[in-house]
């Protein structure tokens, strides 16, 4: 009896998440940014399908929204909690900003020797069109209720109290990722400043605590529990003109931006 009981044992599962892409809400970069919305059921599934051991997340993402970031991360936290399941993070080709911050919902990082990851800090980039447009002979017209409701015009002269309103915003995200950051990782942490958003590449970054260890998610999940560990797959599906290879004038546009983010990585 305990022989037959041992043949049809189940073999333990490991559900497998991707997160590859820029963070954030939902209508941007073609309807592929990651974000709850899209994430959420992902999730949801991985945690509550086949009973698995562990959830293992294969993460690729040069950040984005904060918000988005903290969304998603808290989901994984509230998931991990509610079915006892531990989650491992495997950095692939960056894991920075908010893609980082998602790596900390984890409970061990995992990155490959050339992974890029950290960037502990928040960005904001704009244009100035204001000199364009008085050589163009063009008039800026704008009119609001409330003095600082045009803050930061992109086609108005940059005010110094515009900025120094800007950098209060980002000083308080700023906080909220560095107070996420150190609660998810505590002691592992080394000393130095890893707050400036300054990335370390690999071994470097397990030397700063940031990362558990150099590995990847098969061998490792193998190593934790058994060759006959079962990989089950989940990912956001794309739609039909996106597997045809069609897209709309927006998504162009999109795609743009989506480059930006992943350039200032050399990716």
């Amino acid at each position: 009896m305990i022989k037959r009981l041992l043949k049809f044992k189940r073999n333990p599962v490991v559900n497998v998440v991707r997160l590859s892409g820029v963070i954030a809400e939902s209508g941007r970069f073609g309807g592929g940014a990651l974000n709850d919305t899209t994430v959420g059921p992902l999730l949801e599934r991985a945690f509550r399908k086949s009973k698995p051991k562990a959830v293992a997340i294969a993460l690729n993402s040069p950040g984005g929204s904060p918000v988005q970031s903290s969304l998603i991360g808290a989901r994984i936290r509230r998931l991990s909690e509610e079915f006892n399941v531990p989650v491992y993070a495997f950095c692939e080709d960056v894991a920075a900003s908010g893609g980082y911050w998602l790596a900390c919902a984890a409970d061990e990082i995992y990155v490959d020797d050339s992974s890029i990851i950290g960037s502990i800090g928040v960005i904001s980039a704009s244009f100035g069109f204001h000199e364009l447009l008085e050589k163009q002979g063009i008039e800026r017209r704008v009119h609001t209720a409330g003095e600082n409701k045009s803050m930061a015009d992109p086609f108005k002269p940059e005010r110094p109290e515009d900025v120094e309103r800007l950098k209060k915003l980002q000083k308080v995200i700023h906080q909220n990722f560095i107070t996420h950051v150190k609660s998810r990782r505590g002691d592992k942490l080394d000393d130095s400043d890893l707050f400036t958003g300054e990335v370390w590449v690999g071994a470097d970054a397990v030397d700063m605590g940031l990362v558990d260890g150099v590995a990847h998610l098969k061998p490792k999940m193998t190593e934790l529990f058994g060759k006959d560990v079962k990989l089950n797959a989940f990912g956001q599906k794309k739609s039909f003109f996106k597997r045809m290879g069609l897209g709309s004038m927006s998504e162009l546009f999109s795609n743009m931006e989506d480059r930006f983010f992943w350039s200032q990585y050399g990716l």
